[in-house]
């Protein structure tokens, strides 16, 4: 049920600042993101954003209840925790493994292995099958995940991470040779006609990845380190598919199997490196993941 709020008299400026001065019990950041989520608008139904203004008599549908998880069966599987206190959880997330339920996921996810873990200790403003989850991994990707444990933790990382203040770093074996080092700069967009794809396309959203060159295999096959300055979904499996080197074992943007490779199992993709501000503290906090088995197996049998 949504609340009516009438802007009163002498009163104007940003919504968002003038909510959170009416509706103290939340925080602005917690009503930016509600405004965001279109869970405040206009009386009408039209939307609104956090920097509009509004005046006098103004009038807004406005609904500030925190999302309740669905009844979610908590996983009992054992995370690789790489650091936790009452703010943050840093995982070291397997291949294989789903981060939130969707269609077609099992009871198997991580956010059921997080329910288990963290019980009832995990961030609830975010949608609410995805309790604590501000940014996610592939299925098939491996590496550093950073979990919000608060509402202040979810509300900070989700703003590093819009406004681009974290620092992110995989490592990646793509198709053919790949020497020395460059950048890509197009924007992704979903794909017109594959809506589970995404694809280069003038039209998107901007999005950029720099990359270097580690060791090339011959001509078949080369590992190389990338950072993304920008979160598009699937971004380096776009970027490296339109510049002719897929990711190997990437049959969704144009992997194709290589006879004797029985190695590559999987898309492979590491998230080795994740950079951020700690939400209370402020301070600097870098996280790194070894490769896994399976991606360092692949490097030593392309060596062989």
């Amino acid at each position: 049920m949504r609340d009516r709020f009438a802007c009163p008299k002498g009163v104007s400026g940003r919504v968002d600042k003038i909510l959170a001065d009416h509706y103290q019990d939340f925080s602005r950041g917690f009503i930016k993101l509600s405004i965001e989520e279109g869970r405040i608008t206009y009386a009408d139904g039209s939307s609104i954003v956090p920097k509009s203004k509004i005046y006098p008599g103004d009038e807004l549908l406005v609904s500030l209840e925190r999302p309740k998880t669905e009844e979610l069966e908590p996983y009992n599987y054992d995370l690789t925790v790489l650091y936790e206190d009452n703010h943050i959880l840093v995982i070291d997330k397997e291949a294989g493994m789903v981060v939130h339920p969707g269609d077609g996921t099992d009871d198997k996810t991580l956010v059921h292995a997080l329910l288990h873990h963290c019980g009832s200790n995990l961030s609830s403003i975010g949608a609410p099958l995805r309790p604590g989850i501000v940014h996610r991994l592939d299925k098939e990707t491996s590496g550093v995940m950073v979990v919000a444990k608060s509402e202040l933790a979810h509300l900070s990382l989700a703003e590093q991470f819009s406004s681009r203040k974290t620092g992110k770093i995989y490592q990646a074996i793509v198709c053919r040779k790949l020497e020395g080092f460059g950048e890509f700069t197009q924007p992704i967009s979903r794909h017109p006609t594959v809506r589970v794809k995404m694809t280069v396309s003038e039209k998107g959203k901007a999005a950029w990845t720099k990359w270097r060159s580690l060791k090339n295999f011959g001509k078949q096959f080369s590992h190389i380190e990338c950072e993304i300055m920008t979160g598009r979904t699937h971004q380096i499996r776009v970027h490296l598919s339109a510049a002719g080197h897929p990711l190997a074992g990437d049959k969704t943007y144009g992997y194709k199997a290589v006879k004797g490779q029985d190695c590559i199992s999987r898309v492979m993709l590491h998230a080795s490196k994740l950079s951020i501000e700690h939400p209370e503290t402020l301070q600097k906090m870098e996280f790194t993941s070894p490769l896994p088995w399976d991606f360092q197996e692949c490097l030593n049998r392309l060596e062989q």
